[in-house]
């Protein structure tokens, strides 16, 4: 008999690239999530409730560190100690030519959605981009950007780790949900949308 080979469905860690990142989000290094849970919740309070401003947060920080570069550099030829372990800082040729190619994947994709809207009249698309575009605006009006900015942080920091855990029984709730999402949109798909005329414009003959 011949075993059939199912692919193996990848795994959370897998998926958020299964480095030290991946980790951290997943609490399996607990202190780094603490850490950066911690910095957030500091920086937040921060320009947030005590209402201090990026710029100046931005420029004293760099200040602070140029002076202890500076002093530490100072001491240490003076003392004939090393100078401080400063690394290479500097951006790569590929690593700017791959996420200006990411940019540009996701702009072509703006642009094929606009175009299809525009010069297609895809009704569906244009209801289902109006949707989200009111969705992001309702989630906007409800707090600013660096509360969302966040709130954001903190769901990535609860949310891989939930779905870790509990992934059969996610997965369980949201075939069902998709299910009933994609037969309610195929109600609306089949009494709305199809009812609505849209004008065709017809290509001129050319003699």
């Amino acid at each position: 008999m011949v075993e059939s080979h199912h692919p193996r469905p990848v795994s959370v860690h897998q998926a958020l690239g299964g480095g030290s990142v991946a980790d951290v989000l997943l609490w399996r290094r607990w202190r780094g999530g603490v850490f950066a849970l911690v910095a957030a919740t500091a920086l937040w309070y921060l320009f947030e409730r005590a209402g201090y401003n990026l710029l100046s947060f931005a420029a004293n920080v760099l200040l602070l560190l140029v002076v202890i570069l500076f002093f530490w550099a100072k001491s240490a030829s003076l003392l004939n100690r090393p100078l401080p372990p400063l690394p290479d800082l500097e951006v790569s040729e590929e690593s700017f030519v791959a996420a200006a190619d990411e940019i540009r994947v996701w702009i072509n994709y703006a642009l094929s959605i606009a175009r299809d809207i525009t010069v297609g009249r895809n009704l569906r698309l244009l209801i289902q981009v109006v949707f989200g575009l009111w969705v992001i605006s309702y989630i906007g009006s409800l707090a600013n950007f660096l509360t969302l900015v966040y709130i954001g942080f903190f769901f990535s920091f609860s949310v891989p780790f939930l779905y870790d855990k509990y992934q059969d029984h996610i997965d369980d709730k949201l075939s069902i949900a998709c299910k009933i999402i994609k037969t309610q949109y195929k109600k609306i798909d089949d009494n709305i949308l199809r009812r609505i005329p849209i004008p065709i414009h017809k290509e001129k003959k050319t003699q």
